[in-house]
């Protein structure tokens, strides 16, 4: 109990931005901020019946500040981004570490901050992960992402590397994105958002708002992208005319880029992303404006692409994962997304191309589903987006 209090007073005096000298540590000493998590999985878990499974949820760990992006180490543990600038490890007993050294100074403003994390397919051999903030600069903020090795024992980023700079500076606070998909053969996607006040750059290709981006993971970019070449394009672009995409996931039976994406008062949108498509924000929407006020020209033109499905009202999705069934078996190949204002887990049954049916879950515990990943054992994880930030995990009821 005395080596709890000392750690949370450790992990209190980093929320306040206090600087705290930090011994070299090895995997075996680290400090945790909380007791054995099996205790507390069991203490707090919640079950429900959905339309095809029992489920019981626990709470792998709580008490994260706005978490944002969640990935998984090969020893079952967890990395994770608090919104307002740290990087924490959490043991697969939900013990959670002090923050990472060597993070990059971020925009902790509105919507942005630190967001988006994602490990490098050959993680186990070179420990390497991509990470996505938006950084503070003297004509506003961007997105810039970074390439770094994970150093669990000393709990910092070493080697750290930008790989991606944003081209647009902006001093809105909203509609950043950003979610990071690398795929195996040494691409990296990213979802970049309109920063809501400039929604019109999202159909200009000489900027990167509104777009999502493939780049090589060492930064460098694909000779394919669609726009390599083009004057007054930039070449990362690859695919046009996105508002704000916070889920993104490859499609584990073709390949394919799935997203998420927040439409303004209704449209909240998936897509399937392809490459040099354009999706039509803001000349077409399923949604309108804050105001009721129309959005561009309506709801469909010829040469811009429809979204798979809609959502009117919005459920600001974040987060989007597949489930290959796993530790539940009746949801295998559902599409899962969180919903922000809608509160909820959604699940989406596919066939082809089409979304053939939607199911609500989770909706009496009354969170923000911020993140929304399968794991390798299996299991469903949500992040929750609070002050109080909680990593969930959905398995059977037994």
């Amino acid at each position: 109990m005395a080596l709890r209090k000392i750690a949370e007073t450790i992990r209190c005096a980093a929320l306040l931005g206090s600087l705290v000298a930090a011994p070299t540590l090895t995997s075996a000493s680290i400090v945790y901020a909380q007791d054995s998590a099996e205790e507390s999985s069991v203490r707090q878990a919640h079950i429900e019946q959905t339309e095809k499974a029992k489920i019981a949820v626990s709470t792998v760990t709580s008490g994260l500040e706005r978490p944002w992006g969640l990935a998984f180490l090969p020893d079952g543990s967890f990395l994770v981004t608090e919104r307002p600038g740290r990087l924490r490890h959490v043991s697969r007993g939900g013990a959670v570490s002090a923050p990472f050294r060597g993070v990059p100074t971020v925009a902790a403003s509105g919507q942005g901050g630190l967001l988006d994390i994602a490990l490098d397919p050959a993680f186990p051999e070179n420990r390497t992960a991509y990470i996505a903030f938006v950084e503070p600069r003297d004509s506003g903020s961007g997105i810039v992402v970074i390439r770094a090795v994970i150093d669990l024992d000393r709990l910092a980023l070493t080697d750290v590397e930008t790989i991606f700079s944003q081209k647009d500076s902006g001093r809105g606070n909203a509609n950043f994105g950003v979610r990071l998909v690398p795929d195996d053969e040494g691409f990296l996607f990213i979802t970049v958002g309109d920063r809501f006040s400039t929604r019109d750059k999202a159909q200009d290709l000489d900027s990167h708002l509104g777009k999502v981006l493939r780049i090589n993971t060492d930064g460098t970019v694909p000779i394919d992208n669609p726009f390599v070449g083009q004057d007054n394009a930039l070449p990362e672009i690859w695919s046009v005319g996105h508002r704000n995409a916070q889920g993104a996931a490859l499609n584990p039976k073709t390949g394919e880029l799935w997203i998420s994406e927040h439409g303004a008062r209704g449209g909240d949108e998936i897509n399937i992303v392809r490459k040099g498509l354009n999706y039509g924000w803001p000349i077409i929407t399923h949604g309108v404006d804050y105001s009721g006020a129309p959005i561009g020209i309506g709801n469909a033109r010829d040469g811009l692409e429809q979204p798979i499905y809609y959502w009117v009202p919005s459920i600001a999705p974040s987060g989007l994962a597949f489930h290959d069934g796993g530790q539940i078996e009746p949801w295998r190949d559902s599409v899962f997304v969180g919903a922000l204002a809608g509160q909820a887990l959604v699940r989406l049954e596919v066939a082809d191309e089409a979304v053939t049916h939607e199911e609500r879950i989770l909706t009496g515990l009354n969170e923000r589903i911020r993140d929304v990943r399968t794991g390798p054992d299996g299991y469903l994880y949500l992040l929750t987006d609070s002050e109080n930030g909680r990593i969930l995990r959905i398995g059977p009821s037994r």
